[in-house]
């Protein structure tokens, strides 16, 4: 723990994170100043912090904020590298870290990270429910849920902390080191942000990076681009697959789900048949974490066998009229996307588009192809996906400019035993400020379907 007193401390961002920062900073004797560049009175929190005698400053970056007397920068996790003030401490060579990296200085409590461009928040989730139905004494938190450094604050040597991590927050740490730490996947997302694919693979690497030879490096085995860069990793490295046996760590085999201790043992936990959640992966990486934290396979078999899924991940929302509604807004890129389209067994009205990257989708036609019976598209992107739906030999398609549309137009080419399926493969931000709301409105427009149909 770094001795913080008297020091003077910029915390760029407000949000949930930001406030935490900054009070704890200011109760470790800090000398505190926040910056957030919306105005006053989106910046919730700011009197709170004023009570306590830390100065807030809205709707700008002073040129003063950053000198040679600044100690360190906490930033916004989402605040890129080139704002002002960020840049002006990279050049003074002033230390700039996110919140992740203070939760791990102050907790005494042993973490578990869980990162990956899809499926973090379904395995957080199914870690932390395990580990609380096998009586292990779990905190949920980080990039879901509550602040870490608030958990971390009054978390013991007892007690696990179970962390989702973007590589938004990895990307600023420096001696951030987990117990446990879990890489679901890497696909190109974020690029807006990283400019790369190698420095965003580079960000979700620092979850490894002070890991030790008594740490645990949870890994994906079935994207061999990524094995060379798991190599130099020096923590205890578990695989999990879906196409073929691992030595050490969890796999399919004959439609079961396996565990083999790299010692040559090998052990049946489940029947894929029996598991309530959406993608295999999510389960083979929460199985993993779940046994080499000491708990039960009963505890992980109640678990896998009755998880309702998370909010806007393949999300079940009602059938009407045999037809299954399925919310996925949280697909923000194709990899997510696809993920969505192969979990499902029925045929798809596949609703989709958003916020436009220069994703060509191409990707995506062998994934539809023979699954996808209509695409119904909105957004930035529409037009592509609904040429990208040509070119896989789809004959129904529709572009739609609201969501409520979209679900009528869906549910109006899905017969009976078929999914409506929404999954977008883009950001939200070109129509709604977030993915929650999009799904929100899916959900409202679903239900009010519903309604009128009863």
């Amino acid at each position: 723990m770094m001795d913080y007193r008297d020091r003077h401390i910029v915390v760029l961002g407000m949000a949930k994170s930001g406030v935490a920062v900054a009070k704890l900073l200011h109760r470790f004797g800090a000398h505190v100043v926040v910056n957030d560049q919306k105005p006053r009175e989106e910046a919730a929190g700011a009197e709170e912090l004023e009570a306590l005698g830390i100065p807030v400053i809205c709707g700008y970056h002073p040129d003063d904020l950053i000198h040679d007397g600044v100690a360190l920068v906490v930033k916004n996790p989402g605040i890129p590298y080139e704002a002002a003030p960020v840049a002006q401490a990279m050049g003074l060579g002033i230390p700039i870290i996110t919140e992740v990296e203070l939760a791990y200085q102050i907790s005494q409590a042993p973490i578990i990270g869980i990162t990956g461009s899809n499926g973090k928040t379904t395995t957080t989730t199914l870690v932390g429910l395990i580990l609380q139905q096998a009586g292990v004494d779990a905190l949920v938190g980080g990039n879901i849920g509550t602040v870490l450094c608030g958990l971390a604050q009054t978390a013991t040597p007892e007690q696990w902390l179970v962390a989702e991590l973007s590589s938004f927050q990895l990307a600023g740490t420096t001696s951030f080191r987990p117990r446990i730490g879990v890489m679901m996947n890497l696909y190109p997302a974020h690029l807006d942000y990283h400019h790369s694919l190698e420095a965003y693979l580079e960000a979700k690497l620092r979850m490894f990076a002070n890991q030790t030879k008594d740490d645990i490096a949870i890994l994906p085995y079935d994207q061999p681009e990524l094995l060379p860069h798991f190599e130099a990793l020096k923590a205890r490295k578990y695989f999990f697959s879906k196409q073929r046996p691992v030595a050490r760590g969890a796999y399919v085999r004959d439609g079961k789900i396996i565990y083999a201790d790299g010692e040559g043992n090998q052990e049946e936990i489940i029947a894929l048949d029996a598991i309530t959640v959406p993608h295999v992966d999510n389960a083979l990486a929460a199985i993993l974490v779940a046994l080499l934290t000491g708990a039960d396979k009963q505890s992980i078999a109640q678990v896998l066998t009755t998880f309702p899924g998370v909010e806007h991940r393949m999300e079940y929302v009602t059938s009407i009229d045999g037809v299954k509604y399925y919310n996925d807004s949280k697909a923000t890129n194709p990899e997510a996307a696809s993920r969505a389209l192969q979990a499902c067994t029925e045929p798809v009205v596949w609703i989709c588009g958003g916020l436009d990257r220069g994703v060509d989708f191409k990707e995506l036609i062998p994934v539809i192809q023979g699954r996808v019976k209509a695409v119904v598209a909105l957004g930035q992107t529409a037009e592509i996906l609904l040429q990208r739906a040509k070119e896989a030999g789809i004959k129904e398609r529709v572009h739609v400019d609201t969501v409520e549309k979209a679900v009528l137009t869906a549910s109006q080419l899905a017969a009976s035993g078929d999914v409506v399926l929404l999954s977008p493969a883009c950001a939200s931000w070109d129509m709604f400020p977030s993915f929650e709301i999009r799904g929100s409105m899916f959900k409202d427009g679903v239900h009010r379907l519903k309604t009128s149909l009863a």
